[in-house]
């Protein structure tokens, strides 16, 4: 679907008058003609941990999306091929110098919007508080909230000189359901949330929506290899959380500040 077309007057003299009157003495005189013209927005797509288990899965239902264009952020893109995708190698992006080295890639501009997906993140758990390190405490604050905000921070800013935009981040059941053994990773997560209620509020100023996907399991092969025997049917598929964002993309001017749980899937044979 099309996205908040802008509507672009133009003013043409008739002939024998000047083509810098205002636009009120001009239809006040019924000296000008005002044409409309339906001008298309551009959409433009950062997708954050695009090599990731999710990202990968996330890029390929992104890339058949009808955006103009399509920045993927990483560590490691060499196995990405697409014409309409740029590739920028990222550092660590809870350092703020890496993510507004890699944020200059982007041009705002009015007749653009822009939206981004984060799959950036990381896991840790299987300690009770009492054997977790300040290390590891502090590794999932800054790969799950710290890195959160940076790249909100700095997005919001390209957002606020453009059309207007919208974030999607990935958060976890665990950070609205706490887990036993998952403190960090689960403050950290919550703690995401938290920005995401905030900024929703805040992001009217500059017509910016938040939203945050926040799945129990998501179907990647290192989660089979640690939950050998689990049912696999019922976890969430990357693809899916993917097409989620994408709509949530498409209706932003009126959905934000939502975190939307997926728990578990069930298939409908035929469907």
């Amino acid at each position: 679907m099309d996205l908040n077309p802008t509507l672009e007057l133009k003013l043409e003299p008739e002939p024998g008058h000047s083509s810098s009157s205002s636009l009120s003495s001009s239809v006040r005189l019924g000296k000008s003609k005002i044409l409309f013209t339906n001008k298309k927005m551009k959409k433009e797509l950062l997708v954050l941990g695009a090599n990731g288990a999710l990202g990968k899965g996330a890029v390929s239902v992104f890339l058949k999306k009808n955006y103009d264009k399509i920045y993927l952020f990483g560590s490691s893109l060499d196995d990405i091929e697409n014409a309409k995708a740029e590739k920028i190698i990222t550092g660590d992006l809870s350092n703020e110098e890496n993510v507004i080295r890699a944020f200059t890639s982007v041009t705002p501009a009015k007749d653009k919007l822009l939206f981004l997906f984060s799959a950036a993140g990381g896991f840790a758990g299987g300690k009770f508080v009492w054997e977790t390190s300040l290390e590891e405490w502090n590794k999932m604050m800054d790969l799950n909230l710290n890195l959160s905000f940076l790249v909100a921070k700095h997005f919001a800013k390209l957002v606020k000189e453009s059309a207007g935009g919208a974030i999607c981040f990935t958060a976890a059941y665990t950070g609205l359901h706490p887990e036993s053994k998952k403190s960090a990773y689960g403050v950290s997560k919550s703690g995401l949330i938290h920005l995401v209620k905030s900024l929703a509020m805040e992001g009217h100023e500059i017509n910016l929506a938040i939203n945050a996907i926040a799945p129990y399991i998501i179907d990647t092969k290192a989660n089979r290899e640690w939950m050998q025997n689990a049912k696999y049917d019922s976890w969430i598929k990357p693809e899916e959380i993917a097409e989620l964002a994408d709509n949530l993309f498409g209706n932003f001017n009126f959905v934000s500040g939502n975190i939307l749980e997926l728990k578990s899937r069930f298939e409908i044979p035929g469907v």
